[in-house]
């Protein structure tokens, strides 16, 4: 039995699954495939190479299709990979990143379809405050290397040499399985995508566990290909939500209503000037939710399952 177990979730992935799903098995690692109700030809591209399937009959959500998939395994180490990217190396340098004292997990290398390192996704900092308000209000687009968004999306990392990280990307992370049962896995309530892997990294690094980033493991990532299918009001819906989720988990009852400001703001900002832009009222259609969302969240907070419970990210 192999020391290391793949997990893969899919929607939707008939285009880049079967790739993905070759490299895996050269590796010689125990792969399971959890599906979140395909209705293309995902199911048949995985039955057809031989690997064990978990085939829900709806969407799940990323996060409960990935504990579904490491559930069904047994390995101490577990790969979370995304069904479109493409193993270019082996596991062992994740592997044994993982072995290094307190290591909850590793992450490595993610290279666009030009080779190029995707530098800016493939390791942040945890989200700040600070972070998440400029995301929201677009100033992180307008103004790339402001000293905030450079700490987060870590624009001044060595990506060159191992290193300990605070967030490396959900598409390509190995995890520890004792840190990942003591954690509870992924938290379901990040429905259907987005930030339950940013979740689970600051509840390990709260446990005081570390994570690392190891340039010798390489995937091939295109990326985004799940979300295309999803219409532009449910993509930007499911976005903030789960950003607002994150940030009443981890950020004071003062922070998270400035997040939720700052999403409120930010959402006005877009309904006009892209309105304006397109002659169109679908951004009305796209970020009303999130404005009705938002608004609720400052004037109420998000709900008693998630009321702050002591110092975190200010």
């Amino acid at each position: 039995m192999s020391a290391i177990g793949i997990v893969i979730v899919t929607y939707n992935s008939e285009t880049a699954i079967g790739p993905c799903l070759d490299a895996a098995l050269r590796t010689g690692a125990e792969v399971v495939v959890a599906d979140n109700g395909s209705s293309d030809g995902t199911i048949a591209q995985i039955a057809r190479r031989g690997v064990h399937i978990i085939a829900n009959r709806s969407n799940r959500g990323f996060a409960a299709a990935a504990n579904q998939g490491v559930a069904a395994l047994s390995a101490p180490y577990i790969l979370l990979l995304n069904p479109d990217a493409v193993l270019e190396s082996g596991l062992e340098p994740l592997r044994q990143a993982c072995d290094l004292p307190r290591a909850a997990g590793a992450g490595g290398r993610l290279l666009d379809v030009r080779g190029r390192p995707q530098v800016g996704f493939m390791v942040r900092r945890l989200p700040t405050p600070g972070a998440l308000a400029l995301e929201a209000l677009v100033l992180n687009r307008i103004w790339p290397n402001n000293p905030v968004n450079r700490r987060y999306r870590a624009l001044d990392l060595d990506y060159t040499a191992l290193c300990e990280v605070e967030q490396p990307a959900g598409a390509f992370l190995m995890v520890r399985r004792a840190v990942w049962q003591e954690l509870g896995g992924f938290d379901e309530g990040f429905f259907p995508l987005w930030f339950e892997d940013v979740d689970f990294c600051r509840r390990a690094i709260d446990r005081g566990y570390v994570l690392y980033y190891v340039p010798e493991a390489v995937v091939k990532h295109t990326g985004a290909h799940s979300i295309r299918s999803l219409t532009v009001e449910k993509r930007v819906f499911y976005w903030y939500g789960s950003l607002l989720r994150y940030a009443a988990r981890h950020f004071s009852p003062v922070s998270f209503r400035m997040v939720s400001l700052a999403v409120i703001t930010g959402s006005l900002l877009r309904i006009i000037v892209e309105s304006a832009l397109y002659r169109s009222l679908t951004p009305l259609a796209a970020y009303g939710k999130v404005l009705r969302l938002a608004s609720r969240c400052f004037l109420f907070g998000w709900g008693e399952e998630l009321v702050w419970s002591g110092p975190r990210s200010e």
